[in-house]
């Protein structure tokens, strides 16, 4: 068929009694955005002529990564979810928000309920033999001051790029833990390195990427949520420096201000103080917070997560 066969006038009228704008009942936001987004829909089917195959072929897959529960790792990787991060960004920049930690994505991997400790804490359970890792630093307001008892909630993969609860072989809540900070804002764990991971082979994620002449990769990472009564939540994650996806991450997760120096620590009075007896990793990073504003767009977002068994 030919491209541009309907009339523009006869998109919106279709789009607006489809969205019930010709009703007095429903909620009103949701109609909103459902015109919008049909209207947009039938647009771009119409302009670029896609096909009754192409449509159809599309809800097939929608339909299986739905079955799959991907859509948490196909929202990152067409770039969606850093857009919201960037729409944050700026509405934060136009509310006059500024100087704190650069916020960046989620992700999908997410389990609350992880155990809490104070200042300090061991992630792994010892079963994985990776290069240690000592990570510590302070959380303080962006004008400097230190926060006491603000929640440091971080989770990362292992050496083979697998999460506790999304992969069976591990214990429940390994490499994941919430750390309240001392009375100086400051915060410690003992861990692994982690490693990147890829999407799984044969996954919905992994077709559209392909598809698209993409590739699925994410670079090693820590994620973290950091919140404080009276400040901003934060939700972040650090980049693991050297990785071979650290600058093409699938995911769009990696912003230059998050890829903190990592020491290679070899001296034996250091590795002897540390309480092993083998080099190790060290990271030091310090998170800044901002102090919540009224009328100042929300940071704590609404979003089904995976739960604990």
């Amino acid at each position: 068929m030919a491209a541009n066969l309907i009339d523009k006038d006869v998109i919106t009228a279709l789009a607006a009694r489809a969205a019930g704008i010709d009703q007095s009942g429903g909620n009103p936001r949701l109609k909103q955005v459902v015109n919008r987004l049909l209207a947009d829909l039938m647009v771009a089917i119409d302009e670029l002529d896609i096909s009754m195959d192409e449509f159809w072929c599309g809800i097939a897959y929608l339909t299986q990564a739905g079955k799959q529960n991907e859509f948490g790792l196909i929202v990152p990787g067409v770039v969606l979810e850093h857009f919201l991060d960037l729409r944050l960004d700026e509405a934060e920049r136009r509310a006059g928000l500024a100087g704190g930690t650069a916020r960046t994505i989620e992700g999908p991997l997410y389990i609350a309920g992880a155990p809490t400790s104070k200042a300090e804490a061991r992630l792994d359970d010892g079963t994985d033999d990776g290069e240690v890792l000592f990570m510590e630093g302070q959380v303080r307001g962006v004008c400097g001051e230190p926060i006491a008892g603000a929640m440091v909630d971080v989770w990362h993969a292992n050496t083979m790029g697998n999460y506790s609860h999304f992969d069976p072989t591990q214990a429940a809540f390994n490499l994941r833990r919430r750390i309240e900070t001392d009375k100086d804002g400051r915060y410690r764990f003992r861990s692994i390195m982690p490693s990147g991971y890829a999407c799984p082979p044969g996954s919905q994620t992994e077709k559209l990427l392909q598809a698209m002449g993409r590739h699925g990769n994410r670079p090693a990472h820590v994620h973290f949520f950091v919140s404080a009564p009276g400040y901003r939540k934060l939700t972040t994650q650090i980049n693991i420096d050297g990785d071979k996806y650290l600058r093409d991450d699938f995911a769009f997760g990696t912003r230059d201000e998050l890829i903190p120096q990592i020491e290679r620590i070899t001296d034996a009075a250091e590795i002897h103080k540390g309480g092993i007896n083998k080099p190790f990793a060290r990271i030091r990073f310090d998170f800044s917070m901002t102090k919540e504003v009224t009328g100042a767009p929300v940071t704590i977002v609404a979003r089904e997560h995976a739960q604990a068994a």
